[in-house]
């Protein structure tokens, strides 16, 4: 496995290839002094080195003593042709490109690609639209050179070969954006109940925290229970929010003795629904409503003028006994004083030409107002806007680059009201938060007087998403001053630092929800996933740990073929969640013909036995999905 990149994602990345999956990897990173200075308190590379360090400590031998390969670490400042030849992407398996600049990962998946057809390439692109044109253009690129036509296209879910690796799966593109994977995740912390969504392939899992059950209470499992988490609010230092918590952290994948033994303790449901809520047109996000156009004062004006003028008319047909639409003409030429004095008509003619002429006189500076008004709005709209007054129960997010941007964007989708602050008007979210019309508050957060602007002693939650971990750090200390009980999220990056934090913040605040994310802790099981060539639909994260969706072909894998869905389970390290089915064709049976849409069978019976031909979602921890999926796993397995 080849790993390059230039910030701690790729540090991560490759320290879960080796130290998860077992894989030889070469890592190309920049000099020290090109390296692009990393969110931590400290410096990031002793802390990306120190990581790395630890799982070479931890694999530098094998079972029988022996020395094991480490990761091999190369300095390059561009991935170039000679760069990559030297790294051995020619011999390679899969390389994965996370670079943060988008025209260097695709500049060097161009030239990997012709230096080796069957490689597996896993990019990092922020634009989505760029990364679907560039994954199908490097994989008819794989399958022309490699003789497949170009017609064919691999998926990365094929069978195993004699040698335990995949096939099907060679010089497939997988573009992913860390971004967008540890969006949802950081989008539903800040929500009451923490309803972490996975969503991919048309695919939406819900998974839903929910508090211990009370006394004579039952609780409800969804559709399984996915983990037992280790803090309630009578306990805040149960649980320490670092990834390795030992039996303190959280118990992942229980089995039903252990979830009917747990008292005390809340659990993670998974829940399967289908998308629902509102969204805003992208096309008129920019163009205000009626309702904001005008103001409530200026519509009454209005309508209270017509309401006049259908008055005046209703009284001239009755004088005149005209009929209604002559009456109505009549009115209205009076009311612009273009109509004939009518100075020859009877005494009731008369009157209703003056008050007819005063009504216009009132109209005049209505319709003058209205027009000012609209042109301020107008204007305004193409500002940036601010909290409302009397907002409250908001989120208030904190930074709007890359993943701000991302989380704004999901939580606008689920119709959650939020304040952003960002104190540089040139970032990249300032304009999705001017399209999606959201109040935004230029200033640094560290100031004073910013976070007041954003109403935060009346929101709900805080989300710190800023690239300076001691930002993220104040804003929150801050908000804990003036709410203790606050929900508060924190990216950080560093996990000893972040461990500390939330420690602390826990027993300081201990009826407070404390959250502290790492997004690149978050991405790496899925970029690891798909260097390992499998489909990972999703992750969430339970407190600082990570559960991953996967979808697997069952032929190949003996924990899973010819066995039964509750033989299958293994608690801890995965579960099988759901089978894909063709219409016509039911979880015991056979093909329908003319089958052509697929869809997932849920509630799957225990005594269900797995054929090869099956291909199932299955939920599973970093470890076990290595120990399933992994190459060298199945190796093992297989003599």
């Amino acid at each position: 496995m080849v790993v390059c990149g230039d910030d701690g994602l790729a540090h991560r990345l490759a320290a879960e290839l080796r130290g998860v999956y077992r894989e030889q990897v070469t890592l190309v990173v920049p000099p020290s002094g090109r390296r692009v200075p990393q969110p931590v308190v400290g410096r990031a590379r002793a802390a990306s080195a120190a990581l790395l360090d630890m799982v070479n400590a931890a694999v530098n031998r094998t079972g029988n003593g022996e020395p094991a390969d480490v990761v091999r670490e190369l300095e390059a400042t561009e991935p170039t042709e000679d760069v990559l030849a030297d790294s051995g992407v020619e011999r390679a398996t899969a390389l994965a490109l996370v670079y943060d600049d988008d025209e260097t990962n695709i500049r060097a998946a161009l030239t990997a690609r012709r230096l080796n057809p069957r490689l597996r390439l896993v990019l990092r692109l922020y634009n989505r639209r760029l990364g679907q044109h560039i994954e199908e253009l490097l994989d008819q690129s794989a399958a022309l050179a490699t003789g497949g036509g170009p017609g064919s296209r691999t998926d990365g879910t094929g069978g195993t070969d004699g040698t335990g690796g995949t096939h099907g799966i060679e010089g497939s593109t997988t573009v992913l954006s860390d971004a967008d994977t540890a969006a949802p995740a950081l989008a539903a912390t800040a929500l009451v109940g923490t309803n972490k969504i996975v969503e991919a392939d048309g695919l939406l899992l819900r998974a839903v925290e929910r508090d211990p059950p009370r006394p004579g209470e039952v609780a409800d499992p969804g559709l399984c229970t996915l983990a037992l988490l280790s803090a309630t609010s009578n306990d805040p230092a149960g649980a320490d929010g670092s990834e390795e918590s030992g039996e303190q952290g959280p118990q992942l994948l229980p089995d039903a003795a252990a979830v009917e033994a747990a008292t005390g303790r809340g659990t993670v449901a998974l829940e399967h629904v289908s998308y629902s809520g509102p969204s805003l047109p992208a096309g008129r996000a920019g163009v205000p409503d009626f309702g904001e156009l005008f103001s409530r004062r200026l519509r009454w004006s209005l309508a209270g003028l017509a309401a006049c003028v259908v008055a005046l008319a209703v009284a001239l047909m009755v004088v005149t006994g005209d009929h209604p639409l002559h009456a109505t003409y009549v009115t209205l030429l009076d009311l612009f004083s273009i109509n004939e004095p009518a100075h020859k008509a009877d005494i009731g003619r008369q009157i209703l030409q003056l008050l007819s002429g005063f009504v216009g006189l009132l109209l005049l500076p209505v319709l003058l107002a209205a027009v000012l008004e609209a042109l301020g709005t107008f204007r305004s709209a193409s500002t940036l806007r601010k909290p409302p007054r009397g907002l409250s129960g908001h989120v208030v997010l904190l930074g709007l680059g890359k993943i701000g941007t991302r989380v704004l964007t999901r939580l606008r989708e689920m119709d959650i009201p939020v304040v952003c602050v960002e104190a540089d008007p040139e970032a990249r979210g300032m304009a999705t938060a001017h399209r999606l019309r959201v109040p935004v508050i230029l200033g640094d957060v560290t100031q004073e007087g910013v976070l007041e602007a954003a109403k935060i002693h009346r929101a709900h939650s805080l989300l710190a998403l800023t690239s300076v971990d001691t930002t993220n750090l104040e804003a929150v200390l801050y908000a804990r001053s003036v709410r203790s009980r606050m929900r508060v999220v924190l990216r950080l990056y560093d996990d000893d630092f972040a461990t500390a934090v939330y420690r602390t913040l826990r027993a300081a605040h201990p009826r407070a929800l404390t959250r502290s994310r790492s997004v690149t802790h978050l991405a790496a099981p899925s970029f690891a996933g798909a260097m390992m060539g499998r489909q990972i639909l999703g992750a969430i994260p339970v407190e600082r740990r990570v559960l991953l969706f996967a979808a697997v072909e069952v032929a190949g894998h003996p924990q899973l073929e010819g066995r039964t869905v509750g033989e299958a389970f293994r608690a801890g390290a995965w579960r099988v969640l759901a089978l894909e089915v063709w219409d016509g064709e039911r979880a015991g049976g056979g093909d329908s013909e003319g089958a052509r849409e697929s869809r997932l069978v849920w509630e799957l019976p225990d005594t269900y036995v797995l054929r090869g031909s099956d291909r199932v979602v299955l939920a599973a921890t970093r470890r076990g999905l290595a120990e399933l999926l992994g190459r060298r796993a199945r190796q093992r397995t297989d003599v």
